[in-house]
């Protein structure tokens, strides 16, 4: 495929992906992925509920990257964001971009609030990016896989590959594996490192 030919969304999402925008949002999207010279590769998975895990989050163009294949298509991905920027006038577009307010104080359990926000949804995905930082990191944090177990929710990563300008979607979500969390993540970030290349790979 030509990185100028534009797929269909319905070859990327799966009948259970949560939707929003409409046709000029996704014509906006599809111009900046085209701009960018960016594809995506590979079908989303069938889940109701899913954890969107995005790696490797190495520059500030993954967030336009992002925001430009999720438009294109029309795909909506939750996010958490502090609840103290969930003010007027901003909470309205917030909320409908797919913030989900989140207090981070210390007497407040952040898994806690995710799973209640699964619990009280029919069809959410989380967005998250396991290494909290564009700087190189030799572990990623592993609150995406605590949330995953106490929520019950599969786990799907989406690959940046900037060697061929690729964003690589799976329809297969992740199986863990390994005996303990810290197992679970060093897997996952072997198979990053291995099958995909960041935009600044310096800080991979």
């Amino acid at each position: 495929m030509k990185k100028s030919e534009r797929r269909p969304a319905d070859d990327i999402l799966s009948s259970s992906s949560p939707r929003m925008g409409n046709w000029l949002t996704r014509l906006l999207g599809n111009l900046v992925l085209r701009s960018m010279g960016w594809k995506m590769v590979g079908k989303l998975p069938d889940q109701k509920k899913l954890i969107i895990v995005g790696m490797p989050h190495t520059s500030n163009w993954d967030f336009i990257l992002a925001m430009a294949c999720m438009q294109s298509v029309g795909l909506k991905v939750s996010y958490m964001m502090k609840r103290e920027a969930f003010i007027w006038p901003l909470r309205g577009v917030f909320r409908y971009l797919g913030g989900v307010p989140i207090d981070r104080s210390s007497k407040n359990d952040v898994t806690a609030q995710i799973v209640h926000c699964f619990n009280t949804n029919e069809n959410v995905w989380l967005g998250m990016t396991p290494e909290g930082t564009r700087s190189k990191v030799s572990q990623y944090r592993k609150g995406y896989i605590r949330i995953a177990k106490a929520a019950n929710v599969p786990i799907s990563l989406i690959g940046i590959d900037a060697r061929s300008k690729e964003v690589v979607l799976h329809e297969n979500t992740w199986q863990f594996t390994g005996t303990s969390d810290d197992e679970d993540n060093l897997a996952i970030k072997q198979f990053v490192d291995e099958n995909f290349f960041g935009i600044n790979p310096e800080n991979q």
